[in-house]
């Protein structure tokens, strides 16, 4: 690995800004299927889930205002702070937890990490960001499993954070951590499985540099494969987070075992995956745009600006240095 240092940004800002505009620019375009995903998760008939996307969506169509457009991005606000605080972060954290693991086992110049070291630094960056982002999650869910001409329904972000703090105090912003937290494992997963397909692509292509689409191609895979794996603890997660927005108290939920024995009594296995399809409608672009725009931002942040050129802190082996990757 070279270092070029001139006056400009560090690496450490260019990874922020990469990730901030990658978990912006993926989140206003995949919204109004987290919307869906998010209605069907605190669903607890157990009708069958067959057409279900399609009648959550006629039913916001239909039902809930004062426009269309309104309705399909109800919550943007706290999905756009979250998903763009926790994008910047946890690619900030990732490339400082690399460097650090690079100091601590004394690696030399241009070293390469070992898997476990990539897993370690994706593990603490993703447990911290997280803990971090969760008051947002909270408001986020509560926000797009409710209709904005419900009553007790929060308007926006700040106010969905005053009324939390106001009647549930400060351990309100901390449903669903938990299963948050084993969530991580979804990342554990997913780099699995990254590799494993990036290899076994590079052995079929003779060593070959992997192109924009062979990355894309392993990301949009490997996503869809641990999404599905570890869909479960989101669900319980949005269970967790959701709330009667016309109580005037708050009433305190079942604990996470609790209800896990509660779907399963209720609602059966399939109640564990209500939603899963439209989330892996979701994420499949998603993952797509936000890999995009990181690295597309993360090669012309520094030719705009000045500043360090080296490996990113996701290494995907695409563009050759000096090139544009898309």
């Amino acid at each position: 690995m070279t270092s070029q240092r001139s006056h400009g940004l560090s690496p450490a800002s260019i990874e922020t800004i990469a990730g901030l505009s990658a978990g912006l620019i993926s989140t206003v375009i995949v919204h109004p299927l987290d919307i869906i995903k998010t209605r069907l998760q605190v669903d607890t008939s157990a009708h069958p889930l067959l057409n279900s996307s399609r009648a959550v969506l006629r039913d916001i169509l239909r039902n809930e205002g004062p426009s269309r457009l309104a309705a399909m991005y109800r919550g943007l606000s706290p999905n756009l702070v979250g998903n763009s605080a926790g994008w910047a972060l946890y690619f900030l954290w990732y490339r400082e937890a690399q460097d650090a693991i690079r100091s601590l086992r004394g690696y030399s110049a241009g070293q390469q990490l070992t898997a476990v070291d990539y897993l370690t630094a994706s593990s603490a960056s993703g447990l911290l960001a997280a803990i971090l982002t969760n008051p947002i999650w909270v408001v986020k869910t509560r926000m797009l499993s409710t209709s904005a001409s419900q009553a007790g329904a929060y308007p926006g972000l700040m106010y969905g954070l005053r009324a939390i703090y106001r009647t549930e105090g400060i351990r309100g912003f901390f449903h669903g951590l938990t299963p948050t937290l084993v969530g991580v494992s979804h990342g554990s997963l997913y780099f699995v499985a990254y590799e494993k397909l990036k290899l076994w692509r590079k052995k079929s292509k003779r060593d070959q540099p992997l192109s924009n689409l062979d990355t894309i191609m392993a990301s949009s895979l490997s996503k869809v494969f641990a999404g599905t794996v570890t869909y479960p603890h989101q669900l319980v997660r949005a269970r967790l987070q959701t709330y009667d927005p016309s109580a005037t108290t708050h009433v305190r939920g079942p604990g996470v075992i609790a209800l896990i024995k509660q779907i399963w009594r209720n609602e059966g296995f399939v109640g564990y995956y209500k939603g899963l399809f439209p989330n892996l409608l979701r994420v499949v672009p998603s993952t797509c745009v936000t890999f995009l725009v990181y690295e597309n931002t993360r090669w012309a942040l520094p030719r705009m600006f000045g500043g360090v050129e080296e490996e990113p802190a996701i290494a995907t082996g695409v563009a050759r240095k000096g090139e544009r990757p898309l």
